[in-house]
């Protein structure tokens, strides 16, 4: 292995195989959590095409031609050169300090810059605390064409500015060598283009223990913000038809789909950023809180042994019993998704649950998949005596594919009304 020192540039030919994949691992150890950022930029020096932007919240490019696998304090891109589309001539590696916090590059112990290829490391650029002062950031790397050849540059130079300056310097009319990148700040900076809130630290968390369920954050946030929702704070609980003709649904991966795209709202919602879970059939049956820890593994693998344990059809009373038990007293305002795939007959009983309900701090969102006669869930808004409307119902047979931002549009349409009205009448 090669190693490189601070400004060094190097060809790629004779160093690696420019049609294979190449790795770039950029490791920080320092007091601080450091996010790690590819800009994919062109013959200008900009970032035209912000698809090429790859970070935690967008861990790959359109094709993959830059993929991201993120650990703590560490990163590891997997570009393939050849496949970048012909406006792409440069991808810039980067460092930064998490914008929400204070502290600068100078207060790291070391971070290392290391270009491989199929496991063998090529050249390795070593930088200490010492190598900066106050820089939030750092442009450790390029590689870049020129005159038909891929080259890099281990830039290795420190970036006054964090995240948002960044990207400012590469979407903006200023062009600078970057060993020499001091841009002066505005009195009153812009905000950074991904937002300093909860949905992005929580897209951030995901994007290193669940990558599978950042997008779906992403595409609730918007949502949550039109619905002006951000600051919403609820128990979010998630009920789930057990009954033997679910189960093409459980065998074939729908069931823990729509878990996987339920699950957000708990982290977004709740206090605690557990989702409740009840499986019901004949019987009901709460099961632990869904976390980041078991959401892959809470489904049964073995959907015959709960039919047994549940009976095989489907009575709803037991489990609205429960669930309206549970949230009578709560000081937060509940949000229940409850899923079904029809089969409902106890009209005057459900009735009776769902008008007890009403003054209490519970909003329905009952969904039907995959099923039929859905019964009184779908005649909700003829239900007489409620003071507040408490309930919503619709069905979705592509509850597990349907684009994202549909599903939250739905799941969330009626719930900001509710929550109104719930202020007003002081149920909440």
């Amino acid at each position: 292995m090669l190693s490189v020192e601070r400004g060094q540039r190097l060809k790629l030919e004779g160093l690696a195989k420019v049609d294979w994949p190449l790795e770039v691992s950029l490791v920080v150890r320092g007091p601080a959590t450091y996010d790690f950022s590819c800009f994919g930029v062109d013959r200008e020096n900009k970032l035209s095409d912000d698809r090429y932007m790859v970070f935690y919240n967008q861990l790959r490019s359109p094709q993959g031609e830059i993929s991201l696998q993120l650990g703590h304090n560490e990163a590891k891109f997997t570009v393939a050169l050849s496949s970048l589309p012909p406006q792409i001539e440069k991808l810039v590696f980067t460092v930064n300090l998490d914008d929400q916090l204070a502290g600068h590059m100078q207060q790291i112990s070391s971070q290392s810059v290391t270009l491989e290829q199929r496991g063998v490391k090529l050249a390795q650029l070593e930088l200490r605390g010492s190598d900066f002062q106050v820089e939030r950031a750092v442009i450790a790397l390029e590689l870049y064409l020129k005159d038909g050849i891929w080259r890099a540059n281990f830039v290795g130079q420190g970036f006054k500015g964090g995240l948002a300056e960044l990207l400012k310097f590469y979407g903006g009319e200023e062009e600078a060598e970057p060993k020499n990148i001091s841009p002066q700040r505005e009195e009153t900076p812009p905000p950074s283009p991904v937002g300093v809130s909860k949905g992005v630290s929580l897209e951030k968390k995901l994007a290193q223990e669940a990558p599978e369920l950042a997008p779906l954050a992403r595409s609730l946030g918007l949502t949550l913000a039109k619905r002006n929702l951000d600051d919403c704070l609820a128990k979010v609980a998630l009920v789930m038809d057990a009954s033997g003709s679910m189960y093409n649904s459980y065998r074939d991966g729908t069931v823990q789909a729509i878990l996987n795209r339920i699950f957000p709202l708990a982290l977004r919602f709740d206090d605690d950023g557990e989702l409740d879970f009840w499986f019901f059939a004949t019987k009901a049956k709460r099961m632990p809180n869904v976390t980041l820890q078991n959401y892959r593994t809470i489904i049964p693998k073995r959907f015959a042994n709960l039919t047994m344990a549940l009976g095989a059809c489907n009575d709803e009373i037991p489990v609205l019993d429960e669930v309206i038990a549970t949230y009578r007293a709560s000081k937060l305002p509940a949000y229940v998704v409850f899923i079904s795939d029809g089969g409902i007959s106890k009209t005057k009983a459900i009735s009776n649950r769902l008008l007890e309900a009403t003054s209490l701090p519970i909003f329905w969102q009952f969904v039907g998949v995959r099923g039929s006669n859905y019964g009184i869930l779908e005649h909700l808004e003829s239900l007489e005596g409620r003071s507040i409307d408490n309930t919503s119902f619709f069905t979705m047979d592509d509850f597990a594919t349907v684009a994202d931002n549909v599903l939250y549009d739905r799941l969330l349409e009626r719930f900001p009304q509710w929550l109104q009205e719930a202020r007003r009448q002081k149920i909440i």
